[in-house]
Parts: structure tokens; sequence; C-alpha cells
């Protein structure tokens, strides 16, 4: 029996998936959170309202079933998530998945690489607002 799939507009089959674990980063950038759209004083959400990592790992396991095979981390800022590194541990063990990468800003990721890759993460992207460092500093 074929399984489901999800076919976008161009009938190719969607094989990726992008799953922001928080609302929350470590850095206000423009590009991103815009003082005029977001205000000074952007109220995240509150902790308990975020999907817990069994939430997200049924959400990922039902896409699997759907034809997804790739799944994107991204925020917010994924490493300001507690314990991120076991939410990849849980989406690696599911048969089907081909590959888990991240976006991040970076600024975490030293203390944290070895532990994210025996995790299961297999790429990361680096996402920076500029390399003119007046810009990255406002």
């Amino acid at each position: 029996m074929k399984s489901r799939q999800i076919i976008d507009q161009y009938k190719r089959p969607l094989r990726d998936l992008r799953v922001s674990v928080t609302d929350r980063c470590n850095f206000r950038c423009p590009y991103c959170m815009p003082a005029e759209i977001y205000g000074e004083r952007y109220q995240f959400l509150p902790r308990n309202d975020l999907l817990t990592f069994e939430e997200i790992t049924n959400v990922v396991e039902a896409c699997v079933e759907l034809g997804v095979r790739k799944i994107r981390l991204t925020g917010g800022e994924p490493l300001v998530r507690q314990d991120v590194h076991q939410l990849i541990a849980m989406l690696a063990s599911i048969d089907g998945i081909d590959d888990i990468a991240m976006t991040t800003n970076a600024y975490l990721l030293a203390g944290m690489a070895q532990t994210l890759k025996d995790a299961g993460l297999n790429r990361i992207t680096v996402s920076m607002d500029s390399l003119d460092d007046d810009v990255f500093q406002k």
C-alpha cells in the first residue's frame, strides 16, 4: 500500500519540515525581530505554552507517515531551549528521518556542539544579521 504524501502545487512531495522549538532568542536582530513589528517589549510565549518534546516528536512522526524525511530545528534560537539535545535524540530515533539540521546564531554552539552531534544532529546553518560590526551591534 502506498503511503499518503503531501504534494505541493508543483506536484512535488513534501520532504522537509521546519520545527520552531521556541520563540525565544538571545539576540534581537532587526531582520528577525524588527522592533516596529514586535515592539521593544515583546512578550515571549509562556514556557508551558510551548510544545513539549513528546508533542513535537508526535507531530514529526505523523509527518514522516506523510513523506517527511528531513527536519530543520529553528526558533527563535533553538539553543536556548533547555535540553534541546534530548529532542534531537528523540527525533533521530524516528524511522524514516534521514537528516536533522538546525539554524542557529551560534552564540551558544561551542559548548554544545559535540552533545548535539552525539544526539544525532547532522547539519548546522549559522544565521548572521550582518558581517558589518556596526549593523551587528544594533
